[in-house]
Formats: structure tokens, sequence, C-alpha cells
């Protein structure tokens, strides 16, 4: 009998600890994209991706039109030529994987410059948000946006409003 009211009690106030923590729920994409600096960065970023998607297309098309020139020749070249020719290939081909690799690979040039632009900006949502938490007391932030799966939220829970206006963004 001891047992169960003890467990009953225990039941007791582990429930009324549950009910008593308070939580919000923020969308951080919603936030990084009303904020300017955030858009801005995000141009940035686009625009060097561009240009060194452009690039690598410049020299797939050179190796394109070597493989096709190679293919045209090989007929009449000699063994010694055709060797030469396919080492070339190769090796265009080898500076053609290195620099997609060193661009867009992971921790590559676009990862860098990305953690250069945007992580300021997501530190500063971040700082703002750590200090809304701290002056509302609220035990837990959740993040909607990525990662975490919110079925349901009270959409008067949602505090990214308030994290835009603690960084003086008006929507």
């Amino acid at each position: 009998m001891k047992k169960i009211l003890f467990v009953a009690f225990s039941m007791c106030l582990v429930s009324l600890t549950a009910s008593a923590q308070r939580y919000a729920i923020i969308d951080s994409k919603y936030i990084l994209e009303k904020l300017p600096e955030y858009k801005d960065a995000q141009k940035k970023l686009d625009d060097i991706s561009d240009l060194w998607q452009k690039e690598i297309d410049q020299k797939s098309a050179e190796l394109e039109k070597m493989y096709k020139n190679f293919e045209a020749e090989q007929v009449m070249l000699s063994d010694e030529l055709k060797k030469k020719r396919e080492d070339e290939i190769y090796n265009k081909e080898k500076e053609l994987r290195d620099l997609q690799k060193k661009r867009f690979g992971f921790e590559g040039d676009l990862f860098r410059k990305r953690q250069e632009l945007i992580r300021p900006i997501q530190d500063k949502v971040y700082n703002a948000v750590q200090k809304m938490a701290t002056e509302r007391s609220f035990d837990f932030v959740l993040d909607k946006s990525e990662g975490i799966t919110v079925i349901f939220a009270d959409p008067k829970l949602d505090k990214s409003d308030d994290i835009l206006k603690r960084l003086e963004v008006t929507k």
C-alpha cells in the first residue's frame, strides 16, 4: 500500500513539474528571411556560386571539346600521341573534379563563404532568442523551421515576430 501511495505521489509531483515548464516556438527560417542583412548575404552567396559554376561549366565545355577532338582524330594518331592525348584528357578531368570539390565540396569555398557571411547573422538571432527566453523565463524554445518536426503548435506560442521586433525589423 505504501508503494502505491509513493508511486501515486511521485506521479503527481512529476505532472506538476512538467506543467510548470514554459516553452515557446520560433521559426528561424522565417526570421532570417525577414532580415535585410541575411537577404544581402544570401544574394552575395548566390552571385559567388553562379560565378564559380560558370567557371566549372567553361572548363567542362573545354574538356568536352578536347574529348570530341580526340575521338575525331584518334584513327590518325600514333599510339604515342593517343597516349599523350588520353593523359591530357585525364588530367583535365581530374582538374575539373578537384575544382568542383574545392568550390562546392564539403567544407569547400562555398561552405567557408557561407560561414563567413551567414554565421554572424545567425548568432545575432540566437542571442536575441536567448535574451527573450531568459527575460520571459522560457524553459524551452523550439525551432519549427528545420530539423524538429512540430505536428501542431498553437499560433500564440510562435514568438518569431517578437524576435523580429527585438532585431528591429518590420514585416
